[in-house]
């Protein structure tokens, strides 16, 4: 991509001379040539992507872009993340063209909870063999989830470590820059008790907690990704287990530039509701949510019954359904739904802000699953 792919292996003569039947790099495990048209076969989909920031094309040793003007005092904001072991099961599986989405949805909803616009992605992926058809499955789903997030993809890099993967084994990581006026960011601190929760949902586990789900429904249940989710289900389960994550960033970069009054944005990833919500609540102030506000989709009942998980466990590993969380002025939430709703990503009042108990009170009744940070808690009313 904008950046090589994978370091270059010279046939220059050494001090002692070339040596027939020498070994060499392919020889090695690391084919130059594949991944020389892995990169040639990704330009259109680079391309696609491509924004007014772009500076240059691909190739060159990193990518340039340049700052957007009509910025007072921008401050640029960096995300990185991967998709976790939903990777096993889009290897299991043979669909590699999804999970790009996801690589891109972690990085830009991360980065909208500050606020910022995403600018430019890149993504790092390791193999054990580059296979051209695996890496331009990759960069396909990359390149819609970037299209999505409104970013392009800036550079990349491929990485082949035989021995250390075997051929067909593959991860991978993003990273994500976005940019967002210094007075504009959003770090929760202009929370108060009485703000409105909003709910975005997510219809699947986005990529979060795929070792519990595949622990639950692979090995103690013995289920086949080829047979059906569910009892009666119309796909199968391995069609649920790979359902692309949902990219929030559009929606909410649109509700913040309509006027409302948005006091925070929460990411709602690997640590569900009670793990990532106090990330962005002031102090002083706690999270009341109300767990029957929204359907939680079949898949998390069915691995909590597959798992016999309890329902603390469940709701500190998964998003159970709430994939982003807002936190606006009382007055303000439904102006807010309208204008999400309008974006495409319809939302629902999950709760509300409050002030806090402090450490070590009893807490608000039987049901409750608390997540203290700093004095900052989530209680999950069911």
């Amino acid at each position: 991509m904008a950046d090589g792919r994978v370091g270059g292996a010279s046939s220059s003569v050494g001090a002692a001379g070339s040596r027939p039947g020498g070994l060499t790099y392919a020889a090695a495990g690391v084919d130059i040539d594949a991944a020389d048209r892995a990169v040639a076969a990704m330009g259109a989909l680079v391309a696609s992507t491509r924004t007014d920031g772009v500076v240059g094309d691909i190739g060159g040793f990193g990518g340039r872009f340049a700052l957007p003007t009509g910025y007072r005092e921008p401050l640029l904001v960096a995300s990185t993340d991967g998709v976790g072991t939903k990777m096993a099961v889009a290897i299991a599986l043979g669909r590699l063209d999804t999970v790009g989405i996801d690589l891109v949805a972690m990085c830009v909803d991360d980065l909208v909870c500050c606020g910022a616009r995403p600018l430019f992605f890149l993504d790092y992926q390791l193999l054990g063999r580059v296979d051209p058809a695996q890496v331009s499955a990759v960069m396909t789903g990359i390149a819609e989830g970037c299209r999505q997030a409104g970013c392009a993809i800036l550079g990349g890099e491929l990485a082949e470590h035989p021995g250390l993967l075997r051929p067909g084994e593959l991860d991978v990581a993003g990273f994500a820059v976005g940019i967002v006026e210094r007075d504009a960011v959003l770090d929760g601190s202009a929370c108060r008790p009485g703000d409105v929760l909003i709910g975005l949902a997510s219809p699947g586990l986005r990529a979060n907690g795929y070792s519990l789900a595949r622990r639950a429904l692979l090995d103690v249940a013995g289920r086949r990704l080829a047979g059906p989710a569910w009892d009666g289900a119309a796909r199968t389960l391995g069609d649920e287990l790979l359902v692309p994550s949902v990219i929030y960033a559009p929606a909410v970069l649109a509700l913040v530039a309509s006027g409302i009054d948005v006091h925070a944005v929460a990411h709602i990833t690997g640590g569900g509701l009670p793990g990532n919500l106090p990330r962005v609540l002031a102090f002083g102030v706690d999270a009341v949510i109300e767990t029957s506000s929204w359907e939680v989709p079949r898949i998390f009942t069915e691995i909590q019954a597959a798992g016999a998980v309890d329902d603390d466990e469940m709701a500190r590993v998964f998003n159970l359904g709430i994939g982003m969380v807002v936190a606006v002025a009382p007055g303000a939430a439904r102006p807010a739904l309208d204008v999400l709703a309008g974006a495409g990503r319809p939302g629902v009042v999950i709760g509300e802000l409050v002030t806090s108990e402090g450490r070590g009170s009893e807490g608000r009744g039987g049901g409750d699953r608390r997540s203290d940070v700093e004095g900052r808690r989530v209680h999950l009313r069911r």
